[in-house]
């Protein structure tokens, strides 16, 4: 079975079931029909499980919720159920390489058992998770049955000689009785034609179950047209926001380092003209000619690390944000608790995240302290920006931190701000990605 993984923006691929470059012979050496045959042996065990679970949970917790003690129980048999819907995700992608995605909306932000409980009761995944784990019992009966029967018939076949060597005769499911040697050498080449039917239908089972468990514990078509809108307007974002960077350095390289130059030139030129007549005061103008390149250097190399810091290359997030805090005019905390180099996209967006916020607080929020975290959650990189200001930021539009906003957007980044007015502030970033 191969793993079918869903693009962000497009419609899940149905699940293929390959029958391999040798057909039935290329099945049978093939562990991913052996990974199958495992999980629908046991398929009725999980599907009996989880019925039993529901049909305790909720017939004891549904009647209960008209004097509310059946509330928290209903929310916990709930919140069961999503746990064991991911689970099967897991084990789908264990038994038959397909990764489904979760299709779970995102947690809102704040805190709360009420506006958890309605995030959970609002998801439409939820529900289609109860949908899938009451399928379980009927769909895991079918497969375990027919699995059983298949495997015993290629088993009472293929080792019929073995079995009229030690128990006289061998009875099948369908009550067919091998009793002679004759019955026994006819019944081999039967057991191999079975065998290949059973491979198939392994497989078949496979494509099934995997169909099912896509269609129910995967994302729904109107999340992935969500998904796509989202991504089409992080795009333009994104292009808005790179062409906004070009514009800042062409205007920076014009009317700093640019001019800068050129007074340089004038400078000097002056000072060739005075060189034989007014020696000291070409002298002086070449003496402000130095200064002046001096000052451009200085505006090339900050406009060359505000492109892309050296030490972000070379050593990586950690030197560079301890840099970015040794400059700041407050004390800065900088923690970053990853092992494993991130995307050199995600460290840079994450430098700048930084280094945009750390000049916010200098300007505008009056703090004293500030800290700066950085850790990995899953598949995320998560940048935590906090100050002890006076608060009171907000993402404007083509403000600052709308623009590191746009930036963490072009690779499916989040970024919210937490700033009530008298503080204290706190800028989170979460920028996916894969090591």
């Amino acid at each position: 079975m191969t793993a079918d993984t869903a693009v962000a923006g497009q419609p899940p691929l149905r699940a293929r079931v390959p029958l391999g470059p040798n057909g039935p012979l290329g099945l049978l050496v093939d562990p991913a029909t052996w990974r199958a045959a495992s999980y629908l042996v046991v398929g009725l065990a999980f599907g009996l499980t989880w019925f039993v679970f529901l049909a305790a949970g909720l017939s004891l917790s549904l009647p209960l919720i008209v004097i509310w003690v059946g509330v928290p129980l209903a929310l916990a048999v709930m919140l069961l159920w999503r746990l064991a819907a991911t689970l099967h995700r897991h084990l789908i992608r264990l038994a038959f390489g397909m990764r489904i995605a979760s299709p779970y909306r995102p947690r809102p932000q704040g805190r709360g058992v009420l506006r958890w409980a309605a995030w959970m009761l609002g998801d439409p995944a939820t529900w289609r998770d109860l949908g899938y784990l009451l399928l379980l019992l009927p769909l895991g009966l079918v497969e375990t049955v027919v699995s059983l029967v298949l495997w015993g018939c290629v088993v009472g076949l293929i080792g019929a000689p073995l079995f009229i060597v030690f128990h006289n005769k061998v009875t099948l499911f369908s009550g067919v009785v091998i009793d002679s040697w004759t019955e026994a050498l006819v019944a081999v080449p039967a057991g191999i034609a079975v065998l290949a039917l059973t491979v198939y239908g392994v497989r078949g089972m496979a494509w099934l179950h995997t169909t099912l468990g896509q269609a129910l514990l995967g994302p729904d078509q109107a999340q992935f047209a969500e998904r796509a809108e989202h991504l089409k307007v992080s795009r333009a974002r994104g292009v808005d926001a790179t062409e906004t960077e070009r514009r800042r350095i062409e205007r920076d390289l014009h009317d700093g380092a640019q001019q800068r130059l050129l007074t340089v030139a004038m400078d000097l030129g002056r000072a060739q003209e005075k060189m034989a007549d007014d020696p000291q005061a070409a002298w002086e103008l070449v003496a402000q000619a130095h200064l002046g390149a001096k000052a451009a250097i200085a505006e090339l190399r900050d406009l060359a690390r505000g492109i892309y810091p050296a030490i972000l290359t070379d050593r990586g997030l950690d030197a560079a944000l301890s840099a970015l805090a040794a400059r700041a005019p407050v004390h800065v905390d900088v923690t970053v608790d990853i092992v494993e180099r991130p995307p050199a996209a995600v460290e840079s967006i994450a430098y700048f995240i930084v280094a945009e916020c750390l000049t916010n607080i200098a300007k505008h929020s009056r703090a004293t302290e500030a800290s700066i975290l950085v850790g990995r959650d899953g598949e995320q990189v998560v940048v935590e920006i906090r100050d002890n200001g006076v608060g009171g930021a907000a993402a404007q539009e083509r403000g600052g931190l709308a623009g590191l906003a746009d930036r963490a957007a072009t690779i499916d980044g989040i970024l919210t701000v937490s700033s009530p007015p008298g503080g204290p502030t706190l800028v989170e970033a979460r920028l996916p990605c894969q090591w």
